[in-house]
C-alpha cells in the first residue's frame, strides 16, 4: 500500500467530526520505523481523538489509516491490536491486589489466548514467568516482582503498565501522556524507559511535559485545533513562530525544552 517501507503508520488526511465540530482535521501523520514519535498540542488541540481514531476506539469520518503496508481504516480494534498496535492503559494494566509478577503474568496469558483459564493450577503458569521477569527487568521492576501492584509508588505503576504493554508485543507503542501527573524524579525514570523499549519497537507518544518530548522524541507533530500546525525535529518545530503562537496561553506546555 504505501509505497515507503521505513514508515510503518500513515494517515492520510484523517478526519474525525462529532456534529458539526471538526475534532481531528485532515491529519496526515508519518511515523517512520524504530523511532520515538511525539504528538503535541494545547489542550483540544484533538491529540487523543487522533489517538482514539488509531486504535480504532473511534470510527474515522473520512480519510485512511495504513499501518504497516495495510489499511486498517475499517479493521476492529482486537484485530489492530493482534497486528501489533498496543496501546498503553487501553489494556488498563494494573490490577492493584495482584503482585507485580502476576499482572504482567495475566498480560502474557491474553497475548498467548489463555485468558480463560484461570482455574488452570499454578505451575502451569509457572512456564510464563521467566519471560515475566525478561519484562520486569526491561522496566527495572525485577526488584519488586512479589510486591502488590497497589504498593508501587506512582511511577512505578506506570512501568508497570507499559511492562503489561510490553507482554502484548507490540510493534507499534501508543503511549497516551506517560508522564502524566509525575514528580520529576518519576518523570525521568520513565523517559529512560521509554528511551529503553523504544530501542526494538515504535513508539508514539502524547505527552504534554515538552523536557521529555524535546529529550527523546526523534519527529514532533504539532495539532492546533484538530489540524497538523507543523511537523519535524524538536529544535526546528520549536522555533516555528505558528506553534510558538499556538503555546502562548496555553497553561498546559511550554516550548522551553529541559533547563
Amino acid at each position: 500500500m504505501s509505497g515507503n517501507a521505513d514508515c510503518i503508520l500513515e494517515t492520510r488526511d484523517l478526519t474525525k467530526e462529532f456534529k458539526g465540530f471538526v475534532a481531528v482535521n485532515k491529519v496526515s501523520l508519518r511515523v517512520r520505523r524504530g523511532t520515538i514519535h511525539a504528538l503535541i498540542g494545547p489542550n483540544g488541540a484533538g491529540k487523543t481523538t487522533c489517538f482514539n481514531l488509531l486504535t480504532k476506539f473511534l470510527v474515522p469520518s473520512a480519510g485512511q489509516i495504513v499501518y504497516d503496508g495495510h489499511d486498517i481504516t475499517n479493521e476492529k480494534p482486537a484485530v489492530v491490536a493482534r497486528r501489533g498496535v498496543i496501546r498503553s492503559f487501553q489494556i488498563s494494566a494494573v490490577f492493584p491486589h495482584l503482585t507485580v509478577l502476576e499482572n504482567v503474568r495475566v498480560a502474557l496469558q491474553r497475548k498467548l489466548g489463555t485468558s480463560f483459564h484461570f482455574w488452570r493450577p499454578e505451575r502451569s503458569l509457572a512456564v510464563l514467568d521467566a519471560r515475566v521477569m525478561e519484562l520486569l527487568h526491561e522496566v527495572d521492576l525485577q526488584a519488586y516482582a512479589k510486591l502488590p501492584a497497589v504498593e508501587l509508588s506512582y511511577g512505578r505503576k506506570r512501568a508497570l503498565e507499559i511492562a503489561t504493554t510490553l507482554a502484548m508485543d507490540p510493534q507499534l507503542m501508543l503511549l497516551d501522556e506517560p508522564t502524566q501527573g509525575m514528580g520529576s524524579e518519576d518523570v525521568d525514570r520513565v523517559r529512560q524507559l521509554i528511551k529503553k523499549v523504544a530501542a526494538s519497537r515504535t513508539v508514539l507518544m502524547v505527552e504534554h511535559n515538552m523536557s521529555v518530548v524535546s529529550s527523546i522524541a526523534d519527529t514532533i507533530t504539532v495539532l492546533a485545533r484538530g489540524a497538523t500546525l507543523a511537523e519535524g525535529p524538536y529544535a526546528e518545530v520549536s522555533k516555528n513562530p505558528a506553534v510558538v503562537e499556538a503555546y502562548m496561553g496555553s497553561a498546559d506546555a511550554e516550548l522551553a525544552g529541559p533547563h
